[in-house]
């Protein structure tokens, strides 16, 4: 009997993001095994959810470890017997076919890094049932967008476009990604990291249309100042794994503001 695994890292900053989670999933898929990976200090006593599996990270001293987090659900979700990870976000909602999607493209791929469409949710969109969900449909323009069901092999470029928001993978694919790097504490780059991780290991990314999951509304800044020394420090550390810089249109941003300015191959800030 196949088990599928539903994998949330949440902070106390998205209560209500979570709260609504929960409660759409266990609409949506009630048989799916769920773990919840708590990122911030301590555990208020709202947190453990008696469906759920609960694990705690603590921050490190650069922020919260999100890929570590996520490292932690999955090998909680293994141990527990789960033949397909699904990694969603706390501040994401799962459409009814969010899982029966990603099991067929797991079927039909089952050595493939998994992508779904996202869909992002305005401030007045507040759905609480799977029914209302649909009429929201409106994936994000910069991904592949394809019809319910389709699913095709992404370009090398696309690579770049992967997010962390919502994707999946068999035990077995996850095991040669080899997880999320643990070089990443805070805001940025891990999810590009991974993405980097299956193109050099030479795991397909494929877009799995209808494995829609929708993003809900919270404030955000373009580009997102209070994370600056997150990004210019995640930046790096992606620059000494891979030769690059992520996040360019934040960083040009930034340097366009005069915050930040090149210095040799790398960005600083401005004194």
């Amino acid at each position: 009997m196949s088990r599928t695994a539903v994998l949330t890292v949440a902070s106390a900053a998205r209560r209500e993001h979570l709260e609504r989670q929960r409660r759409i999933l266990a609409e949506v898929a009630p048989e799916a095994l769920r773990v919840e990976v708590w990122l911030d200090q301590t555990l208020p006593d709202w947190v453990p959810n008696a469906a759920a599996l609960t694990l705690h990270v603590p921050p490190g001293p650069h922020g919260l470890r999100v890929g570590e987090g996520r490292n932690r659900a999955a090998a909680a979700a293994l141990a527990a017997g789960a033949d397909l990870l699904v990694f969603l976000d706390v501040d994401c909602l799962p459409g009814a076919d969010l899982l029966p999607r990603y099991r067929a493209a797991a079927a039909a791929a089952p050595d493939a890094l998994l992508s779904g469409p996202v869909t992002y949710l305005t401030s007045v969109q507040r759905p609480s049932t799977a029914a209302e969900l649909p009429g929201h449909t409106r994936p994000h323009r910069a991904r592949p967008l394809l019809a319910d069901g389709e699913i095709r092999l992404a370009t090398r470029d696309e690579y770049a476009l992967f997010w962390s928001l919502s994707f999946a993978v068999t035990p077995a694919a996850w095991r040669r990604l080899g997880g999320f790097h643990d070089g990443y504490e805070g805001y940025g780059a891990e999810d590009t990291d991974l993405a980097w991780t299956a193109r050099a290991a030479g795991i397909e990314l494929r877009w799995v249309g209808g494995a829609h999951a929708y993003h809900q509304w919270h404030p955000v800044s373009s580009p997102p100042w209070r994370h600056l020394d997150d990004i210019l420090r995640n930046g790096a550390a992606f620059h000494r794994r891979w030769g690059e810089w992520p996040m360019g249109g934040w960083l040009d941003a930034f340097a366009a503001a005069g915050a930040i300015e090149r210095r040799g191959d790398g960005w600083a800030r401005v004194a």
